[in-house]
Order: C-alpha cells, then structure tokens, then sequence
C-alpha cells in the first residue's frame, strides 16, 4: 500500500534490493521469502519483533531517491511480492517518464511526494476512510495485529505493549496487543514463534504480583491455564487499561452492555508523537470521569471536561485551601488536597456570575462565581484561567438552552409551576420539615392529582402517620431540637441545599445523627438524588402514568411483597402508604427493566419514603440502585455477591483472628447478604438502622464494611468458641437485636427478628452512636479506591462462577435427552457461548440483547442465528461437507427454530447434532427427510409424522441387516455430493 514518505537513512540495512532505477527501488527484508531462512534471517526476524519493525508485517517496500541524495524516501511497502509489484509497475508506466522533465531534484522531490499523498487522499475518499488521531506508528500496530492473530477490522486494538511472557520457564520477550475483546501476545526469537490469544470473557483472575523472580508481573489466569507477563516498561498504566477492558467484557457477560466507541472525544490538535490510540484516550477518559461521578456522587451520563490545581477561599475557616477544580458539562466541584477538608459541588444550572477578578501578588489569577442562592466561590491560582472561563461560560450556555427546552416540555405538559417552584425549594434549600404530627384524614389530602388522576403523595409518611408520645416535651424531643439547632447554625455558616461546602464538621454532625425532619433533605443531597432529580422535571410522573395498569413479572413480584415491607410501621398499614410504595417500585422497574424488582428493594423503599416524598424516595432509590450499590439488586445480585468477596478479604486483613473460624462456620455469605442488601434495616431495630443509613448516604459503601467488621470484632470471642453456623448466627443476630438509638423520638418499633428470637437471656443494650464510632475508629483506614480495587477481583471471580453454575445446570437439564456425555455437552456449551459472544463483539443480523436475556431459563438465555448457526454446522455437524452444506443449514436451522422466532437455544442446537452424530440410520433418515419438507402452508405439519414414517417404510421395506452399513455408507457419500 501507499504510504506517507518517510525518511529513510540507511537503506540497504537489512534490506535487499531486487529491482531499481534512476529514481525508485524495490527491497526485500532480508530472512523473507525465497532464499531467506539461515542464521541472518533468525537475527533479522528476532530484532523485527523487539524493536516492533513495521518489516514483520510488511517486507517489502518501495523507496524514493534522487541521483545525488544520500537520503531514501520509504513511499510504499507491501504484504506480498504480488502487492508491492503492482505498485513498481504502476510507478514505471506513470512516473518515470514525467520525472524526467524536471531540472531540480528539488522539484522531483516534491511532485513525488505530493503525488504519493494525493493517491492516499483519493483512495481514502473513495473508500469512505475517515481522517482519525490514530498515529502512523499505531496503524503499522494495528496491521500487525490483525495479520499475525487473523482478527477482523471489527476487534479495535487499543494499545500494544513491550514485554515478557513466560512459556515454563523460558522468558519470551515481544509485544502484548490489547484490543477491546482480546489479550494477545507475540514473540519470535531465533526462529521460534510464540503466539496467544486470549477472550477477556474468559480470564477469571487478573493480578499484579511482586515476587523474588518477578519484581514485577502480571499474571492471567483462565478455567484452565495461568500465563505470566512481566518486564513492562509501565506496569501500572498496562495494568490499569488490562482492568478496564476485563471489566467490559464482565459486564457484558453480565446484562449485554458492550463497549461503544466515544465519537465525540475531541480530536487532537496535532498528531501526537506517542503512540496512544483514540480508543486509548476513550478508555482514559471513561476512567477519569467514573472516579469523578462517585467522588462527588453525579448522575451516570456525567463526562468531566478537565481538572486544574487551584485554591478555594473558605469564609467559615477565613483561608486558602490548596485542592483541584474539576469542570464537567453540567458541574464545577472542587476537593481538598488534605482529604475531609473541604469539597464542593456547584451546579451550572444554580451559577447566576462568573467573572474573572484582578490578579494580585497575594490571589494571583481569582475568579468567583456566585449562585442563586447568593452564595459566591473564590478560586484563585488557576494556571489558564482565560480558557477555564471560556469553557465554563460554553457549559453555561448549553445548560440555559437545556433549562429552557425543559421548562417548555414541562409546561406543554400542564405542570410548570408546580415542578419548577418544588426544584427551586429543592436547590435553595427546603424549609426545616414541620414536626407536628399529621392526621389520616389530613394525610389524604398531602396527594398531588395530575391531570390524569394518578395519586402522587407530597408528604413524608412519617410526617403523614408519626405516632407523638404521651409527653410533648420530653428530654428526647429536647435532644432533637439540638440536633436540629446545631444543624441550622451548621447551615448558616457553611450554606444549606446542593451549594454547601462539605466538611469534617458535616461528617461529625453525620456521625451524631441526622434530625427526623431533616433526614429526608441530607439523604437526597448527600446522594446526589437532588441533581438528578432537578433536571428530570415531571419523570416520574410520567412513569407513573405509563406503569399504571401495566403487568409483567416484577409488577406480581412487587405486589406479592408490598404487605411484607415494615409492617409494623403504621404508615404501611393503609393503602396510603402501600399505593405509595407500589408507585415506586413499579415506576423504578419500568424505569430499569434489566433489574426490574428484586427482593430487599421494598423494605429499603418503604423507609426511604418515611422520611422523603414520593417523588424523592424515587430518585433516592435510583441512586441506590444505579450507583451507590451497583449491581446489587439484579436478579443474580451480582453487586451483593462482589461484596460479600470484598467484606471476606476485609475480615482476613482486619480481623485476622476471626477469619479462619468464619470461614470455617461459613457465616460470611451467610450475613453478608442480608446486611448489605438491606443496609442494615432487617437486622437491627428500625430506629438504629436508619442511623447507619444516614451515615451510608454520606460515606457510601465503605461505612457498611466498617460496621459489619466492628459488629464481628465485637463478638470475636463468642465467635470463636461456636460449635455450628446456627450458635454464630444466633450470637449475632441477638447483638443486632440490642443495638439501640436512645435519642430517637419514635416510639419503639417491634423488630420482626427480635420477636422470632428466644426468650434466653437479654443482650446488653449497644449504643448505636457508639458502635458507628467504633467502626470509624478502628477500621475508618479503608479507602474507597482500595474497595474498588477488591470488587474487580470479586467481580471476576464471581461473574465466572455464575458462568460456571449456568453451564452446569444446562447440561444437567438436557443430559438425560441426548447421547452426548457431560463432558462433551461442556464443551459443546463452551462452543455455542463463544459464537454468540463473537457475533457480539463483530455483528450479526440480530440484536445482542435479543439473543442472551438473563431472566430466561438457562437452557434459553444463550440463542442464535442463522449466521451463527451456519458457523457451528460447519465446524461440528457431519454432513456439512458438500456443495449443498449451506442450504442444508439453512433447513436444519429451521426446523430446529420451533417457536419461529429466527433464534435456537442451546438445547434444540444439541437435538439436531445428536440426532446427526448418536442416532440410528432410521432416525437420520427421518431427519433428512423432514428438513426437506416444504415449509408452510405448502404442508399440514400434523401429517408430517405419517409421512416421515412412510417414507422411512418405503426406504426400509426391503432392507436386510447386512446391508445397513452399506446404505449409512451411500448416505454419507450422498450428502457430501
């Protein structure tokens, strides 16, 4: 192919000349080809794969020279002698003749090289080949990558790099290829070739290792082989980019989300002169901004712009605090370098000001930028504060247009006013919640009627159906309204609503409490519910209305359990508060089909809209769901299962003396679920759990970590003394059962587990606020990116294990109903999954989504089509040898599609096979002639037996046992014909 000229020095190095001219000369890379091979060419193909020379792929070339330069110019290069002959020929018959008009070497240099470039542009035009960032270095990679491991140009490759791979105990240097589906790696040393391929699909361990032979590794591990890299130029980064593409592949498996290039990446000014791909900067990119979103708690589409160093005056403490600035679409946030010391989240749709001040010695480069509600930032040493202002007033102006686009939308719909005055309380900070008790009759009327008559509760449930104490101002009513003080002098001082400047100050009022009648306001700022919430005006409502009526699986599964969600509460012992609870779930579950409803989601529900509105319990519960405990609630409870792997790594490195004896009683999978999934709330009474809830909203995951490990550690020798999971189960669950919240101002909830325990001996009473300080004190060490880290181990290994118990259990329902022995099913399984997931990763006719769906039977979650059928049948099945195998397929598959819906799973795949490998000559017979069938209406398909079985007679009729074998043999012969 053409190339763009490239200086060459020393030309004849390596390299042979086979033809040349005046002007041009055609080289071979010397050990390729004819007459190759010998000591030199080993040498030569060795020091190709080290040095990554573009000559492996390409051996030959063509180079440009003038008479009295001693410079080459590289112009083509070539596969194959038949590529690069072209290539002369074409030159001879239309280039040399016009060279020779010019006078000026000069000249000829630069018609040749303008000519070479104008047959590139062309063929790019021609062949619709878009202009991209990809450096000429990375595209010789890519070639590279796709000859040497026959990929298609469907698999990306995202970076390629130097390293060792060790094959027993001989050290391979050459070059690992990452691509989006596949880890590869090449190596060829003195004539001996090493070549791996390896699905990220299948990896189910990925480490890196420090050992005293690997200073550093990485080893890969898969069901049934372990491979070692090492010597990388740049572990970590090799490491981190291994991770992500790992993590694709898992989710994939998980609910089809595949990888879908960024197209709106900005494109580089210049080409870069490293040899980073764009798919490389996507995935960086990707990265960067998911620590951003669960650093600040931001909606899941949020995409960060930049971060810069900076200052941020604090008027509370009167200083500078050194932090970054991060600028998104829709954000500006800022943290301290000094963790817990100050962060802060400004939304645009609240900035009214930005405007750059005067630079002074002191406050070199300020900038302030004020809010609605009259609150104003002061930045200062920003380093390119004209073009950070530039890109914030770009964002300000999209997010106006997207503001007035919304406030049209909302009002088309008849509901303006309503929305917008509820998102401005919302921004501002919501007025303290009223503490007066409410009657049912005034509880009916807090209901917001739209105007299809959809009933939306506008009132708290706890507020609706608080029950008061005899005793109106009791020491416990007087405790609160200290709390409550001390939260609104908090607010007067650090801001109240989205704005507030989050501190360790916020922390500690946290870890005190959070005030009944505030608890609904702090839970939806601190999760980030109330940004999602701002800018989807009237989603929920229309949720709502487009649920109402609807059933479906989850819609039966919500109703089953909404009697069984806190029903000791008195607010879930009317339809007010049930109709409520089924609004949400339902709406959540057409919101998010892919989890729809999955026990646990009712009883962290019905608390949520206790202390926040319909509409609020809502959001809150999407921020659950969706980020705060990913995974957590689908029908695997995958996210639950991650956790439970991460809190057993935390209990061995943190409670060391303890870890055996669980693991030995087998009590971690066993208290794990049900204290993550519920955070709490259906093992510990009512009024402590909500305290845990407060801190978890605040905190995050970590914060259930911390007090499952304090709860343990606090029972270490009770534990270690049990006999049985039962006496540990018993121990903790009676130690749960005492925690309590003697400042809470409800009046006691019976707790379901409390009153199923024994009447033995009562626990000592543990003091909630203690037991969470406890838990900070002694294990608050454990960092959110270390909680990361451990889930993608976990998620490896427990997305492959649900793998594994899906295969078992197919091959399991259908060994009884076919010849094949557990063994080849396995693999035949193995087979059938890796077609499904290649057409996954380089197309099909059908959809991804439509071919594995999760909540199907196992033997139907994995289907294909027709194209992918076709591969199958021609690799396993006997009789797809012939010029007839296609249309053959093409009739076997239809027969086997019984529901004719263009797709087979995995059992009527293995139906047709057995019948082709195992069954008799008669049953062959029959299975030809039905595949041959007319399809209809051209047949009556309950005639369709009678007839196979007086065709079968009429072959048969005559037919001696001697003779089978020879009418098998004709059979087989007839069909490769």
């Amino acid at each position: 192919m053409w190339v763009n000229p490239e200086e060459v020095v020393l030309a004849n190095a390596l390299w042979v000349t086979e033809r040349a001219n005046p002007y041009f000369v055609l080289q071979r890379r010397k050990g390729h080809g004819e007459g190759g091979g010998g000591l030199a060419g080993l040498l030569v193909g060795t020091l190709d794969v080290v040095l990554d020379s573009s000559a492996r792929v390409a051996p030959y070339r063509i180079l440009y020279q003038t008479p009295d330069s001693l410079v080459y110019w590289t112009i083509a290069c070539g596969c194959s002698r038949k590529d690069i002959t072209e290539h002369w020929e074409w030159m001879e018959h239309n280039l040399l003749q016009t060279l020779s008009i010019f006078e000026n070497e000069n000249d000829i240099t630069t018609f040749v090289k303008g000519k070479i470039q104008g047959i590139i542009a062309e063929y790019n035009k021609n062949n619709d080949i878009k202009e991209d960032d990809d450096t000429d270095k990375f595209k010789e990679a890519i070639l590279k990558f796709r000859k040497l491991f026959g990929m298609p140009e469907e698999e990306k490759l995202v970076n390629y790099y130097s390293c060792s791979y060790w094959k027993g105990r001989v050290p391979r240097q050459g070059w690992m290829y990452l691509s989006i589906n596949h880890l590869c790696f090449y190596s060829f040393l003195l004539g001996k070739e090493a070549k791996l391929v390896i699905r990220w699909a299948d990896i189910t361990q990925l480490e890196k290792n420090t050992t005293l032979l690997f200073p550093e590794m990485i080893k890969v591990s898969t069901r049934c082989s372990e491979h070692i890299f090492s010597v990388f130029l740049n572990i970590g980064e090799t490491f981190k980019l291994m991770e992500q593409l790992a993590n694709i592949a898992m989710r994939q498996l998980l609910d089809n989300e595949g990888f879908e290039e960024d197209r709106s990446l900005p494109r580089l000014k210049k080409k870069s002169p490293q040899k980073v791909s764009v798919l490389k900067r996507d995935l960086d990119a990707r990265a960067k901004s998911e620590q951003y979103r669960a650093l600040f708690r931001l909606p899941k589409d949020e995409r960060l712009d930049g971060h810069t160093d900076c200052t941020l005056w604090t008027p509370f403490s009167k200083m500078h605090v050194v932090g970054q600035m991060f600028v998104s679409t829709n954000y500006i946030c800022f943290t301290s370098k000094e963790e817990n010391l100050c962060s802060l989240i400004i939304p645009l749709r609240e900035v009214t000001i930005v405007e750059k001040a005067d630079s002074s010695s002191v406050l070199p480069s300020p900038l302030s930028i004020s809010t609605k509600n009259r609150m104003t930032f002061f930045f200062a040493n920003l380093k390119d504060r004209d073009f950070l202002v530039q890109r914030i007033s770009d964002f300000l102006q999209q997010t106006t247009s997207k503001i007035c686009f919304d406030r049209e939308i909302v009002g088309s719909l008849g509901s303006d006013d309503e929305v917008f005055s509820r998102q401005s309380s919302i921004v501002s900070g919501s007025p303290q919640r009223s503490l007066s008790s409410t009657s049912d009759a005034d509880g009916e009327r807090q209901l917001n009627l739209n105007g299809n008559n959809i009933p939306i509760a506008t009132q708290t449930l706890m507020t609706m159906y608080r029950r008061r104490s005899p005793e109106e101002f009791n020491p416990k009513v007087a405790k609160e309204l200290m709390k409550e003080q001390s939260w609104q002098v908090h607010f007067a001082e650090y801001g109240r609503g989205v704005c507030m400047y989050r501190t360790e100050k916020t922390q500690e009022l946290v870890l005190k409490g959070i005030p009944e009648s505030m608890r609904g306001e702090l839970w939806l700022l601190f999760s980030g519910a109330i940004n999602e919430m701002a800018t989807h005006p009237g989603y929920y409502s229309d949720l709502v209305e487009k649920s109402i009526g609807k059933y479906n699986l989850a819609t039966e599964e919500i109703e089953r359990d909404l009697h069984r969600s806190l029903p000791e509460h008195p607010a879930f012992q009317n339809e007010m508060g049930i109709g409520a609870l089924r609004r949400v779930l339902t709406a959540y579950a057409f919101r998010n089909p892919n989890i729809g409803y999955c026990q646990a989601m009712n009883i962290v529900t019905s608390v949520l809209l206790l202390y926040a509105k319909e509409e609020e319990a809502f959001w809150l519960l999407v921020a659950l769901c969706e980020r705060m405990l990913p995974d957590y609630y689908n029908t695997r409870v995958v996210g639950a299962l991650v956790d439970q792997g991460v809190f057993e790594e935390l209990t061995r490195d943190y409670v060391p003396r303890l870890y055996d004896c669980m693991q030995y009683l087998g009590v971690i999978s066993t208290i794990s679920l049900s204290w993550f999934l519920t955070l709490f709330l259906s093992v510990m009474p009512f009024e402590s759990a909500v305290v845990v809830v407060d801190c978890f909203f605040f905190e995050g995951i970590k914060v259930i970590f911390q007090l499952a490990l304090a709860v343990l550690d606090a029972n270490i020798d009770k534990l270690l003394n049990c006999k049985d999971d039962g006496e540990a189960m018993t121990i903790l669950g009676k130690y749960l059962d005492s925690v309590t919240n003697k400042d809470s101002t409800l009046p006691p909830i019976p707790h379901l587990h409390s009153l199923l325990s024994d009447d033995g001996d009562p626990y000592p009473e543990v003091d909630v606020f203690k037991l969470i300080r406890s838990s900070y004190d002694k294990f608050g060490s454990i960092r959110a990116d270390v909680i990361e880290q451990m889930r993608f181990k976990q998620r490896l290994r427990v997305i492959q294990t649900l793998e594994d118990t899906t295969k078992r259990n197919v091959v399991r329902a259908i060994v009884t109903d076919t010849s094949f022995t557990i063994d080849e099913l396995e693999e035949l399984y193995v087979l059938f999954k890796a077609e499904h997931l290649t057409s996954c990763y380089w197309g099909g006719n059908s959809n991804a989504i439509e071919r594995h769906d999760p909540s199907l039977p196992y033997l139907e979650q994995y289907r294909i089509d027709f194209e992918q059928f076709k591969g199958l049948f021609t690799l396993l099945f006997p009789w797809s040898c012939g010029a007839h195998s296609d249309i053959l397929a093409a009739r076997l598959f239809r027969l086997l599609d019984e529901n004719g819906d263009s797709l087979i799973n995995f059992k009527e795949f293995v139906t047709g096979l057995s019948t082709m490998c195992h069954a008799d000559l008669v049953e062959k017979l029959k299975l030809l002639y039905k595949i041959h069938v007319l399809p209809e209406p051209f047949f009556n398909e309950q005639e369709d037996p009678d007839s196979a079985f007086e065709a079968t007679q009429y072959f048969f009729e005559d037919v001696t046992p001697e003779t089978v074998q020879v009418l098998h043999f004709g059979l087989q012969q007839q069909l490769s014909w």
